[in-house]
């Protein structure tokens, strides 16, 4: 058997050598003559999977490691009767935990307090319902938006966008969608900005083109919003510089990238492939996760200063936000190659359940807000 890899999906040697010969490729750089007699094919978002490529190769299976299918034809990989997977939910609680530790470090930065706030999550699926939780354990007022969502269940708790405008930060976790009865690309566009106000804050970890970038950087420039946090854009790997030099805080398309949501993903792709194959995985990943780390809070500091200590000594957040602002001096092209470099190569950050927290004398009352955010802690 041969089975085509992306070489940037962690743990692909220890995951699928067992099955065959490996046959490893850059993302971007995958060319149908590779795959020409492949008989699985394991991909990224990077990587488009459609006729072009796959057209008169022998593949019966694809696989992606991803939580988004964007990429994927699926109406041609069904018709050519290809089994397809992918690792849906498998960097939910990575993107949840991006979205909370950014809004500690903007509430510090903008004197923000968190509890004050209410919190639209635009989308709740995978991640935006773990978004929801975290915000709800954080005191927020949260707001739920997700129309196909209500029409499914017919729940009123999901409600529709123009219902949740009024939010004062809307964070959006939808899929990317061209067509049907709730399109999302440009969900946010000159319109909706229109109705927003000079107190308002969007974060985008969705797709890029989920928000109009243009207009986006023109309601920032004159200041009709009061700021914005972007992982994710709508050219990527190429990134509007004057854009992110507007926005609060900018990274490579990282919020889903934690050891514990990649070791998940290819771990879900190769349970599917076994499943395919009618073998029995026997693939153990605990050997891959750290060892229980601890923090020590501060007894002196104020309930959110020691909430946004740790979560900041946990995920540094802001040296991908340094990273990506470093490329805006580069000519495009080495900026577009350094920015899948930044995503492709980015550090692997272990998930808060990895981080013991020793609340100490001064923090017991934030045993359940820890906890609910996913720490192990005591008092």
């Amino acid at each position: 058997m041969i089975i085509a890899v992306d070489q940037a999906i962690p743990y692909w040697q220890e995951a699928f050598s067992d099955f065959g010969i490996i046959r490893p490729f850059p993302g971007r750089g995958l060319k149908p003559e590779d795959i020409r007699d492949a008989d699985a094919l394991i991909v990224r978002t990077v990587t488009p999977v459609n006729a072009g490529i796959l057209e008169g190769t022998s593949v019966r299976f694809v696989g992606a490691a991803s939580a988004g299918i964007d990429h994927i034809d699926r109406d041609y990989l069904k018709k050519r009767g290809i089994h397809f997977s992918y690792a849906i939910g498998c960097n939910a609680n990575a993107v949840s935990e991006y979205i909370i530790t950014a809004l500690h470090v903007i509430a510090s930065r903008r004197k923000w307090e968190l509890k004050s706030k209410s919190l639209a999550v635009i989308g709740v699926g995978n991640v935006g319902s773990r978004v929801a939780q975290k915000a709800q354990a954080l005191g927020m007022q949260v707001f739920l938006c997700d129309p196909p969502l209500r029409d499914l269940t017919g729940d009123s708790r999901y409600q529709y966008l123009d219902d949740v405008l009024g939010a004062d930060i809307l964070s959006f976790h939808v899929p990317l969608a061209f067509e049907g009865p709730y399109p999302t690309w440009h969900m946010l566009d000159r319109k909706i900005l229109g109705r927003l106000s000079s107190k308002q804050f969007l974060i985008n970890s969705a797709r890029g083109p989920v928000f109009d970038n243009q207009a986006l950087k023109s309601a920032l420039l004159e200041a009709r919003i009061e700021g914005a946090i972007l992982d994710v854009w709508e050219e990527e790997p190429i990134v509007d510089y004057s854009l992110l030099e507007r926005v609060d805080i900018g990274s490579p398309h990282i919020a889903g990238t934690t050891l514990d949501g990649k070791i998940r993903a290819t771990e879900m792709i190769r349970e599917e492939l076994c499943k395919y194959l009618g073998i029995q995985s026997s693939w153990n990943t605990d050997y891959y996760y750290p060892q229980l780390r601890h923090i020590h809070l501060d007894k002196k500091s104020a309930d959110q200063e020691a909430a946004s200590s740790v979560l900041q000594r946990v995920f540094n957040i802001n040296k991908h936000d340094a990273d990506l602002r470093a490329l805006g001096a580069m000519t495009a092209a080495r900026a577009a190659a350094d920015f899948e470099q930044l995503r492709s190569h980015c550090p692997l950050r272990p998930e808060f359940r990895h981080f013991f927290v020793d609340l100490g004398e001064g923090h017991s009352n934030l045993t359940q807000t820890f906890t609910a955010l996913g720490f192990k802690c005591s008092m």
